[in-house]
């Protein structure tokens, strides 16, 4: 039996695509029930990745009906509002879906009770006995952590934590647009936006509902409040079109801290124990493959368990062989992202960087 902790995306996939080959598997989730909390925005699932994992899942043709028409479309702006950059990426091969939409799909693929909601893992022994929030306790023959940033499973294979990057959001919605932010929708467009200047920025999508907005700032103390006035200071220098995206904000503002792992996390092979996703490689969002990652992650993990069923340990070793070098690739690429999205001379350096992919 695999017992995976956390019901996110790649626990999902790696659920799924074990339970399609016969691998008997249970995921253990904190969260009351499906519906329990929001789950995120639009994300970019590349044909390499992502979408090569919901093809291992057999759910590809499923997902190409959640794709939003016109998500990859791309506008970049200065702090002043110049438009300088703009681009409907029509057939980049990274179709764009509500995050909450895959994962309702994924869950939907899985037999009942497979997913043991309101299971919050509280500790775990060296022995992989399990204790959950509850009291009750249990021990895990193989034990994948997937349970995100703050995993519990993670202490187990390694002491590294997530270090706060200097950088904080506020997220943002802006609702029913087409009628009530008409003038946002246009300068976000059908797709994502990034406005970047001088250590700030704004970074957008438009979702099928709403427009989901980050408001950005390098700061050295992570945020764990912000009221509009605070945010609008911030920004007093930038075009008013930009501030009037906080002014029109629908509800509160939540902070949310970057943190992310040390590039190139890796640990020695632990008897029974892996990890996947931001448990395995938590980084900031600017590589565009947290959730890409975790289904790959996954999906590499199930292909491993799979062709070696009597060899869990080998099984182990091969998928951690081939992860940490891609995860340490792509962290790489995400600190350097960070970096330039926030210099000095933004959006000097993300724009050399499209330009860089043709």
């Amino acid at each position: 039996m695999i017992t995976i902790i956390g019901a996110g995306l790649g626990g999902l996939t790696l659920a799924r695509i074990l339970h399609v080959n016969g691998i008997d598997a249970v995921v253990y989730e904190a969260d009351a029930s499906p519906t329990a909390r929001t789950q995120g925005g639009m994300l970019d699932i590349h044909e390499e990745s992502g979408q090569a994992a919901l093809t291992a899942a057999g759910l590809y043709d499923d997902f190409l009906g959640l794709v939003m028409p016109g998500g990859e479309a791309m506008k970049v702006y200065d702090r002043h509002a110049v438009l300088r950059l703009s681009h409907d990426h029509e057939g980049s091969g990274r179709p764009e879906v509500h995050r909450r939409d895959l994962r309702t799909l994924l869950l939907g693929s899985l037999p009942d009770g497979m997913i043991r909601w309101g299971s919050k893992v509280v500790e775990i022994s060296a022995d992989r006995e399990v204790r959950l929030v509850d009291g009750s306790t249990f021990e895990a023959e193989v034990l994948i952590g997937a349970d995100g940033a703050w995993s519990k499973v993670r202490p187990l294979v390694s002491a590294a934590t997530p270090a706060y990057l200097g950088l904080s959001f506020a997220e943002l919605n802006l609702l029913d647009p087409e009628t009530r932010h008409r003038d946002a929708a246009d300068l976000i467009g059908g797709g994502m936006m990034m406005a970047l200047g001088d250590g700030r920025g704004f970074l957008a999508h438009r979702e099928p509902d709403r427009l989901h907005v980050y408001a950005a700032v390098r700061v050295d103390v992570p945020w764990t409040a912000m009221t509009k006035d605070d945010l609008l200071a911030e920004f007093k220098d930038w075009d008013d079109r930009f501030l009037r995206l906080v002014h029109e904000a629908d509800g509160e503002l939540t902070p949310r801290a970057i943190h992310a792992l040390p590039i190139g996390h890796s640990w020695s092979r632990v008897p029974g124990v892996t990890l996947l996703g931001d448990a395995a490689h938590l980084m900031s969002p600017f590589a565009g493959e947290g959730a890409n990652l975790a289904m790959q992650d996954a999906a590499e993990l199930a292909a491993a368990l799979i062709a070696q069923p009597d060899d869990t340990e080998a099984a182990l070793a091969t998928y951690e062989s081939a992860l940490f070098p891609r995860a340490e690739a792509s962290a790489a690429e995400s600190a350097q992202n960070l970096e330039i999205s926030f210099a000095p001379d933004a959006p000097a350096g993300i724009l050399n960087f499209f330009a860089g992919l043709g």
